[in-house]
């Protein structure tokens, strides 16, 4: 009798342990992981639809719903083959328990004390939602042998003290949530970009050119279009790139001077005909005073061919329209100097054989887009002296002058200035003798303009 009332409290302890809830294991876990856990992946679905974006604008393929989560099937687990031979039920107590785990009531005590859960894992379990309550149903006439056979090896509440009944202290390392937002963007990382060539910075340099670059056959287009075909869109191209024929006037002084004694007027014009390479270029330059007859005047045909980015060599012929009849071959250089200077020389050997020269140069400061203020200088020197053109040897005149203009338009400029001239040497000997001073010094208006 003693030894069935000690079976029966035996049976009866064992069962309350089994059916102790399972929540309880759970309690260290906070209530607020499954939200962190949702933020997560909202923050990945995020990243991982934003590099998705930038991939499509890249031009590569990314599926539709790529980013999505990848729906995690609840399946049911299979206990047919647990092993509950290692669980130590005994020492836990009924707080400790399962509720959600419901054992066979026909265990005897013996087989529920031998039970051990120092070999579960909960490391590897992949989490849901929530933490649900786990439920193993079993056969109440299932016998300790059969329960035996359950396999709990992946359970390890080994490291897990018997006295607490939170998981605060269980290693979660190897839990993994949902990995598909993520897996999307490792899959987008793996893309090749190496030939990727958009905004070349000092973080992106530019790739050299493949090997095949270049290793064709040279006119290898000739074979498929033919060589009449290819000719004509090679003097396209050349016709496009090098800028075409243009024509082009510039009137650079037309003014009126004011001085001592009569007042006078100058004009300097020039301009061009022609391709980027090769030009027509043509000048004029004269000066006169009111109610006498021109004092010089001079017209120039020239060659221009380009021989650096912003410099062109001229040759040609210069005319002299007044005075004794001259005509003289020209050769020089027109172009800009570093710093903007604009700069012309040419020298100039005549029939009779004299030889002179010029230099100026001008430079546009822009004091505001439309207000420009521009000093300009001219340099003559002659290898002899030329008495019937009243110019002495070495140094002849100096000119220089500033103006300031105003641009209406950029083809049309007003301006007024102030322009001083020397004469040196035989030729300040020369103005002397005709009655006229050496020094002159005028007070200008006029306009500069172009087409």
């Amino acid at each position: 009798m003693k030894i069935r009332i000690a079976s029966l409290l035996a049976s009866v302890a064992a069962s309350s342990v089994l059916a102790s809830p399972a929540a309880a294991q759970h309690a260290g876990h906070s209530s607020a992981e499954p939200q962190q856990r949702a933020e997560a992946q909202a923050d990945a679905k995020v990243k991982c639809e934003e590099e998705a974006a930038r991939h499509r604008a890249m031009g590569h393929p990314v599926t539709e719903g790529a980013c999505e989560p990848a729906a995690q099937p609840e399946t049911a687990m299979d206990h047919s083959k647990m092993d509950h031979m290692t669980m130590d039920h005994g020492s836990m107590s009924a707080q400790d328990g399962h509720s959600g785990m419901t054992m066979p009531m026909e265990q005897t005590g013996q087989e529920s004390g031998q039970a051990n859960h120092g070999a579960m894992n909960h490391g590897n379990m992949p989490m849901s939602q929530g933490q649900p309550v786990m439920t193993m149903p079993m056969p109440m006439g299932q016998s300790g042998q059969e329960a035996g056979q359950m396999d709990h090896s992946r359970m390890n509440h080994g490291a897990m003290p018997q006295d607490q009944t939170a998981h605060g202290e269980m290693d979660h390392g190897q839990m993994q949530d949902d990995p598909a937002p993520g897996q999307a963007m490792q899959n987008m990382q793996g893309m090749d970009h190496s030939a990727l060539q958009m905004d070349s910075g000092p973080e992106i340099p530019l790739l050299p050119p493949p090997p095949e670059a270049g290793s064709g056959p040279a006119r290898a287009a000739v074979s498929i279009w033919g060589e009449e075909a290819m000719n004509e869109a090679r003097s396209e191209l050349v016709r496009e790139t090098d800028g075409g024929m243009r024509f082009w006037f510039q009137g650079d002084r037309l003014e009126y001077r004011a001085r001592e004694g009569t007042d006078g007027y100058l004009w300097d014009i020039q301009g061009y005909y022609g391709g980027d390479i090769d030009k027509f270029w043509f000048k004029s330059e004269g000066e006169g005073s009111f109610g006498e007859p021109i004092e010089g005047a001079e017209v120039q045909a020239l060659w221009s061919r380009a021989i650096a980015p912003f410099f062109d060599f001229q040759a040609g012929v210069r005319q002299d329209l007044t005075g004794p009849e001259r005509t003289h071959a020209v050769i020089g250089i027109q172009g800009i100097a570093p710093y903007q200077f604009e700069v012309d020389a040419a020298a100039f050997v005549s029939t009779k054989g004299d030889v002179t020269a010029r230099i100026e140069g001008e430079l546009d400061q822009r004091i505001t887009q439309r207000l420009i203020l521009q000093p300009r200088a001219e340099l003559a020197l002659s290898a002899q002296d030329i008495p019937e053109l009243g110019i002495g040897a070495g140094l002849d005149r100096i000119e220089s002058g500033l103006r300031l203009r105003y641009e209406f338009a950029r083809e049309f400029a007003p301006y007024v200035g102030v322009s001083q001239e020397w004469r040196f040497g035989g030729s300040a000997d020369f103005a002397r003798a005709e009655g006229e001073d050496p020094s002159v010094t005028n007070y200008v208006v006029g306009v500069r303009f172009w087409f």
